[in-house]
């Protein structure tokens, strides 16, 4: 028997990288930041496979804090795919912001959609309470519990 290994694609917008960096005194904040990490981890081990975009590398070159934004960018390197604008890229994003998402967000979820990621990861309240059939958009804690259940299937 031949068991085929499908490797997901996540792609983590800006809030998900800096996470660490937020005062972890918070219990949510806290878990988030040990659920990023256990996913960053997970890409560093083969068992997810990165996707990055130009609004990702663009807001991360915005990031005022030095050390965080060369941390950030190191990890860009385990991308197994990064994502260029393209046309259908902006008719989504325009799409999404109609809908309410600021235009950065909406162009990082727009590029997840486009590349054809399993899950796109947010801390943004405002994102995780869009609805999109396309993707599944998580919290990174409920990624971290999705993903448990679907090691032990």
């Amino acid at each position: 028997m031949v068991r085929v290994v499908i490797i997901l694609q996540v792609y983590l917008d800006n809030c998900c990288y800096n996470r660490p960096y937020d005062d972890q005194s918070q219990l949510r904040i806290e878990l988030e930041t040990k659920a990023k990490l256990f996913v960053q981890q997970l890409i560093l081990d083969g068992k997810l496979e990165l996707v990055i975009s130009y609004i990702s590398e663009m807001e991360n070159s915005d990031n005022p804090f030095l050390l965080r934004r060369v941390a950030i960018k190191d990890f860009f390197q385990f991308a197994a795919v990064s994502i260029v604008e393209t046309d259908e890229i902006l008719v989504i994003a325009n799409r999404l912001k109609q809908l309410g998402l600021k235009i950065k967000n909406a162009l990082h979820l727009s590029s997840a959609i486009s590349a054809g990621c399993d899950y796109f990861l947010t801390t943004d309240d405002r994102i995780l309470k869009h609805h999109e059939n396309r993707i599944a958009i998580l919290n990174p804690v409920d990624f971290v519990l999705r993903w448990e259940v679907i090691q032990h299937e």
